[in-house]
């Protein structure tokens, strides 16, 4: 259970990362966090733990670590006690990032397929003066790559499955289907727009 997600918040309250329950309970012990429960009351170390003993096996879907005599969940969300950096609020133009917003699904045909079985697609080719920016460019399956060539959809006679935009979320805090990990997060997302994942793609 050491390598379960927690989520990381600056001291106002905004995601600024996601560690594993391990470094987690490390900040906490040394008093650098406070774990956030889902009623936004916060715990140290020691007043975590107690709670974990009083309520362990209550809930189903808690990860739990065991030390000799008790039993710990691992925390959802801890925040940073001294620590104000601002995240981004820019996603970065990444290879993962589009395949994140497209759900790691063809945009042509619809098939959701491991991403060693796509590519990336230009909707209207570089040849033909199209850009390499959110709007333009979307997740294909190889096939359709291949149907489509150098041509826009229409000119291929196939049609997009949804028209590309700039994301809104935060795929860092998120799984591969794009879906937040965990309910507990819910009401820290959304402050801000962070991505830490692959080089930044460029238009040129």
């Amino acid at each position: 259970m050491t390598n379960a997600a927690v989520l990381v918040l600056n001291r106002h309250y905004q995601p600024i990362h996601v560690t594993n329950a391990k470094r987690a309970f490390t900040l906490l012990y040394l008093g650098v966090a406070r774990v956030i429960d889902p009623q936004f009351k916060t715990f140290d170390f020691e007043s975590w733990a107690q709670l974990s003993t009083e309520v362990a096996g209550t809930s189903g879907d808690d990860d739990v670590i065991h030390t000799i005599g008790k039993v710990i969940r691992v925390p959802r969300v801890i925040v940073l006690q001294m620590y104000d950096r601002i995240p981004k609020t820019k996603v970065r133009f990444s290879r993962h990032n589009i395949y994140m917003r497209d759900s790691n699904t063809c945009q042509y045909c619809g098939s959701e397929l491991p991403r060693s079985d796509l590519n990336l697609d230009h909707v209207v080719p570089r040849a033909q003066g199209g850009r390499t920016t959110w709007e333009n460019v979307v997740c294909c399956c190889i096939d359709c790559n291949l149907t489509k060539g150098a041509r826009t959809p229409d000119q291929a006679g196939i049609k997009l499955l949804k028209v590309p935009m700039r994301p809104r979320w935060t795929p860092t805090f998120r799984t591969n289907g794009g879906k937040v990990r965990y309910r507990e997060w819910l009401p820290f997302l959304g402050l801000a727009d962070a991505s830490y994942w692959n080089v930044e793609l460029k238009d040129d």
